[in-house]
């Protein structure tokens, strides 16, 4: 090759080089995850997470990279980091509470929204309906009013004759005020008598136990609030004080001392989202995919825990447990 032929070939090929590399980084696409508890909450289900993305070819690193934004439980950042993803223009964004589903909805009309939600995702607004969302928003729906309505079936099996006590851990009074309602109806339809309580920051959780103490409740419902899942010690220190059956919404509280929970598979949920999100990176709308629910949910009972209360768990619900701690 010639002194001339070789140094345009040179050149050439340095030129390529960014060009190629900048043509795999922008093949790169960005996910944004508007987490409202820190992203170490929920590690355990993110391997079901990649799972669900890479049924629909993609793997975090090779085609997708995930930026993670926590509010750290301080819900009042909401805004500010969803608008910081907008200005990142990710290509989907995922939220895991109702409360951030609904400031991604405000941020954004463009960018595709998948939301992990506990409320009623047509009453908050996030979708037109289930079947057909309609909007930029589609996502898992955690069946917040039926799980309610079991989930204190259970606890009046497991203390039929009690007084029970339930504790809402919301800032937002509209889902306060939804959450109350529902239990009503559900204790209503049960027959159970239910004293219901909003405790809105981590300062009442004792003042919300000293009410329900007053009142003589025999059992503690705790709603599926970040916020009792961040205090759940000390929620149990309060309940194993004052002798008190709890239920809580997952099943990691029953290991470390709660009587029961009952609620969705998270992995299940967690991996729908995947899925979702994958979906919508190949082309797929928001507005056409329906707003799917689990369809796997878990009783977990510690029969430690029943046996420090006095308690005898019934048969038939130890024959339908998927964890039972001994």
């Amino acid at each position: 090759m010639r002194r001339r032929e070789f140094i345009s070939a040179l050149a050439g090929a340095a030129i390529a080089c960014p060009i190629a590399g900048h043509s795999q980084q922008q093949a790169l696409r960005i996910l944004g995850w508007l987490h409202g508890e820190s992203p170490e909450a929920q590690q355990i289900f993110m391997p079901a997470f990649h799972q669900g993305l890479a049924e629909t070819g993609y793997v975090e690193g090779r085609n997708v990279a995930i930026e993670h934004v926590s509010a750290d439980g301080q819900f009042d950042r909401g805004r500010a980091l969803a608008a910081g993803l907008v200005r990142r223009q990710v290509a989907v964004m995922v939220t895991d509470i109702t409360l951030f589903a609904q400031i991604a909805k405000s941020a954004t009309q463009t960018i595709p929204v998948v939301f992990l939600s506990g409320g009623d995702a047509v009453e908050f607004g996030l979708v037109a309906s289930l079947n057909r969302p309609g909007g930029n928003l589609t996502g898992v729906s955690l069946l917040g009013p039926d799980l309610t309505a079991k989930r204190l079936e259970v606890l009046h099996k497991l203390v039929p004759s009690a007084l029970i006590g339930a504790l809402i851990g919301s800032r937002v009074p509209q889902y306060s005020s939804a959450e109350a309602r529902d239990l009503q109806n559900a204790a209503g339809a049960l027959g159970v008598s239910l004293a219901v309580h909003n405790v809105a920051t981590e300062s009442e959780i004792a003042a919300g136990f000293a009410m329900l103490v007053e009142q003589q409740v025999g059992a503690v419902l705790l709603s599926s609030s970040i916020l009792f899942q961040r205090r759940r010690d000390q929620i149990l220190a309060l309940a194993a004080r004052h002798a008190m059956p709890t239920m809580f919404w997952d099943s990691a509280s029953v290991p470390a001392g709660a009587l029961s929970s009952y609620g969705p598979d998270f992995a299940e949920v967690f991996q729908q989202a995947g899925r979702y999100v994958g979906r919508i990176h190949k082309g797929e709308k928001p507005a056409d995919l329906p707003v799917v629910q689990p369809s796997k949910f878990e009783f977990a009972i510690n029969l430690r825990t029943a046996k420090q209360l006095g308690l005898t768990v019934p048969p038939t619900l130890l024959a339908i447990a998927d964890k039972v701690i001994e």
